[in-house]
């Protein structure tokens, strides 16, 4: 594990801030980078004054903006079609893609927001977004908050931990549990409230 942290470091390091951009992107869209492996790493740069964390927060950030905007667009504009056409081979109804896209309209905000702090769903959020017709300036204002905060987490992780390199996995781990655990109080929050203004 030393070693493939060194590893990170020095590739995140010769990659500068284009690589973290990049990488993110590369996270936020269909392909298998973890952001576990790229942010702590670039802290840990920015704790040895070899980077600065808040251009090392902005690049992840908008780096998972991008991503996620190419799912969102190849959604929008061609996966309805698509799938209205073919969805009915594997058993997905006009009407059954007609309430999961009614439900992502009343509740598209929540679902963006927490999908990007979660493991595997931070793929694959921006692709019922796109489907649903999600407004583009929402999907961009919940994803850019969702992913600053993920982004923000796991650079500080690396940032405080400095030195002791071997516990950054530990803690980026530790970091998913406690994000899914707040995730689940929000969405708690979010039913009581949602629930309370359906019956007034």
């Amino acid at each position: 594990m030393h070693e493939l942290i060194d590893w990170l470091v020095t590739t995140i390091g010769a990659m500068g801030y284009p690589g973290i951009f990049f990488l993110m992107a590369m996270e936020s869209s269909i392909f298998p980078v973890p952001s576990e492996l790229v942010m702590p790493p670039a802290g840990y740069l920015a704790h040895q004054g070899k980077m600065n964390i808040g251009l090392v927060i902005l690049c992840g950030t908008f780096g998972s903006l991008l991503g996620a905007y190419v799912n969102y667009f190849a959604a929008r504009h061609l996966g309805r079609p698509l799938l209205l056409k073919y969805g009915r081979y594997v058993w997905i109804t006009e009407e059954k893609f007609t309430r999961v896209e009614n439900f992502f309209l009343r509740h598209g905000e929540i679902s963006t927001f927490l999908g990007r702090l979660l493991p595997v769903v931070r793929h694959l959020i921006s692709l019922p977004a796109g489907l649903a017709g999600m407004g583009h300036l929402r999907f961009s204002l919940y994803t850019l908050l969702g992913a600053g905060i993920w982004v923000t987490v796991l650079t500080y992780i690396g940032y405080f931990i400095g030195e002791k390199q071997d516990l950054i996995m530990r803690y980026s781990h530790q970091a998913v549990l406690v994000v899914l655990l707040c995730s689940i109080v929000i969405i708690a929050v979010y039913v009581k409230i949602h629930r309370r203004r359906t019956r007034s």
